[in-house]
């Protein structure tokens, strides 16, 4: 992952949910010269938000065993008009999993309302990974101690 569209991990529920917060700033790399007259978030950074903080979510239920790799999209809706200076929050959860691919949907609310979705998203998994890699990496982007998911996955 080069870029993390995520600020933090604040809720997550192996298996099923997992909520995360995004402030958008000015400064953001993404938006210098993206739009010359009007500053506003482009909606594909909306799109991996939920992608990165979803892929978390299934490689988290799956005790860190597995690499999610996002493979389809459906049903995408983003605003047109997002200007920086707010903080979204970002929330996905799991239709279904299986040991190859999961299934997944979510959403971006702004002050609790939904102003992004997707309908359907669907991870394929790749199993050959480091696992303490992987939780490490975890701990970093989402600001859990890594101690605290060491103690929820099995064999750790």
């Amino acid at each position: 992952m080069r870029f993390l569209y995520y600020d933090r991990v604040t809720k997550i529920d192996k298996g099923q949910k997992i909520i995360a917060l995004k402030s958008f700033a000015l400064s953001e790399e993404f938006m210098r010269r993206h739009f010359t007259k009007k500053a506003l978030v482009p909606g594909v950074i909306l799109i991996e938000a939920m992608a990165q903080v979803l892929g978390w979510l299934v490689i988290y239920s799956h005790d860190f065993r597995i690499s999610a790799v996002m493979s389809l999209i459906e049903g995408v809706s983003v605003p047109s008009a997002l200007k920086p200076g707010v903080t979204v929050e970002i929330q996905g959860e799991i239709i279904s999993t299986s040991k190859r691919d999961s299934l997944g949907r979510a959403k971006v609310l702004l002050d609790g309302e939904v102003i992004a979705s997707l309908d359907r998203i669907i991870y394929s998994h790749f199993h050959k990974v480091n696992q303490e890699e992987l939780i490490n990496r975890f701990s970093y982007y989402s600001g859990i101690d890594s101690a605290i998911i060491k103690a929820q996955v099995p064999g750790q």
